[in-house]
């Protein structure tokens, strides 16, 4: 199958990037990106591709819409990852053009024909299995960071060349991290998350440093101490990334992971004379997580899952010895009726947070399916009934509540 379909003589497509990584990977192939040379924008459109590209040309394919982009080179003139003058031209080769990327591995390029073209050993360090920057160019944009965090989620088996570690830190050092927009903070993290293995994200963060200056409320929890008798790993920071892994074993949504890292920051602020006892704890880490989620600007179905496992998870462990009422005004404070597929992904949450600990990962969690079913008796009783029977229409509110409460007492007590 050819690459393209452009046919000037002068205009050479490549396959380039993730795509011709993973192939060689013997990987599945997700998305394909090409890079064209020796061609103009208006030689692109005259062809049938459709601009697409904002800050630099990128061409969308008449018939299969996968990105064509111009040959480019980019200079850095400002802080941050938006700080770039892009030169696009037919003269720009292939190996300027992959000069500019970020790993080696992922300045690999395929001819038409088969043939790679790899000037910067890329072959080499994916059978190392390292990431390894191109050229100190790396160091011009600071989401180069975060995406080698993320690689280092998804490619378990892979490093970070020592000199690549020790650019990152300096590039954090720089302050530019600090320039990242929110936006694109989250976008990362949240693939990452989705990742096979979202804790050597974070774990990379912290190693260049990036760690304090993005999620500090996370990087307080590494080194707070906990009950060993509970959490053989001690170590509260440990123990959330045990969290999100297995969350992530567990293939759960977004929300959830997001939910799991979030969960314990209120350890994080516990002073530490009180060590290792976090009471309280669940109250106190709901202002951070609302704090992170406002800062970075987390989704709304991810904040609001995120303050519900913060707040409620001490809760939900305890769930076999709550009282009925106190089952029925948990339901309500997590709109668990209206919202019971929400109420589904809280209880993940939970769950993971159970067995991400050292030597609980197989623990048996039966408050899930306790208050799933408690859930289902609080939302069987006759709410219309209620409603007809009561005389006063303010009080149908305290009569349903009332109701529910009787029948789990009974459900609790048979």
């Amino acid at each position: 199958m050819r690459l393209g379909t452009l046919q000037a003589d002068n205009m050479q497509v490549y396959a380039v990037g993730g795509a011709v990584r993973d192939k060689l990977l013997g990987l599945p192939v997700k998305d394909r990106d090409f890079v064209v040379v020796g061609a103009t924008p208006e030689m692109m459109v005259a062809q049938g591709y459709l601009p697409v590209g904002k800050d630099f040309p990128v061409f969308l394919h008449p018939r299969t819409r996968e990105e064509y982009a111009l040959a480019r080179t980019e200079r850095k003139t400002a802080p941050g990852y938006k700080g770039f003058v892009i030169h696009a031209d037919p003269d720009v080769s292939l190996e300027q053009d992959l000069a500019r990327r970020d790993f080696t591995v992922n300045a690999i390029a395929q001819a038409d024909d088969g043939s790679l073209i790899d000037p910067y050993q890329g072959q080499l360090d994916l059978a190392s299995r390292v990431f390894r920057h191109v050229s100190a160019a790396f160091s011009e944009d600071p989401v180069r960071i975060l995406r080698a965090a993320r690689f280092m989620a998804r490619f378990e088996d892979f490093s970070i060349a020592p000199e690549t570690m020790q650019l990152m830190r300096d590039m954090v050092a720089a302050g530019e991290v600090d320039a990242l927009v929110p936006e694109r903070v989250w976008q990362e993290l949240a693939r990452g998350l989705m990742e096979v293995h979202p804790s050597r994200m974070f774990m990379t963060l912290r190693e260049c440093g990036a760690l304090v200056r993005i999620l500090p409320e996370v990087e307080a929890l590494f080194g707070v101490t906990q009950p060993e008798q509970h959490h053989p790993e001690i170590d509260t920071g440990v123990h959330v990334m045990m969290v999100v892994d297995y969350a992530a074993s567990m293939n759960f949504e977004l929300p959830v992971r997001f939910a799991a890292l979030m969960h314990d920051l209120g350890k994080g602020i516990t002073p530490r004379e009180l060590w290792p006892k976090h009471h309280g704890h669940e109250g106190s880490g709901v202002a951070l997580v609302k704090a992170i989620c406002v800062r970075l600007r987390v989704p709304k179905e991810c904040a609001d899952l995120a303050v519900l496992a913060t707040r409620y998870h001490g809760d939900i462990h305890r769930a076999q010895q709550l009282r009925a009422d106190t089952i029925v005004k948990l339901f309500g404070a997590v709109d668990a009726y209206r919202r019971p597929e929400r109420f589904v992904q809280l209880l993940q949450a939970c769950l993971a947070d159970a067995r991400g600990r050292l030597g609980f990962e197989k623990v048996d969690y039966p408050q899930m399916d306790y208050l799933l079913a408690a859930l289902q008796v609080a939302t069987n009783i006759d709410t219309a009934g209620i409603v007809e029977n009561t005389t006063n229409p303010a009080k149908i509110g305290e009569c349903i509540i009332a109701a529910r409460a009787a029948a789990l007492t009974e459900w609790i007590n048979k």
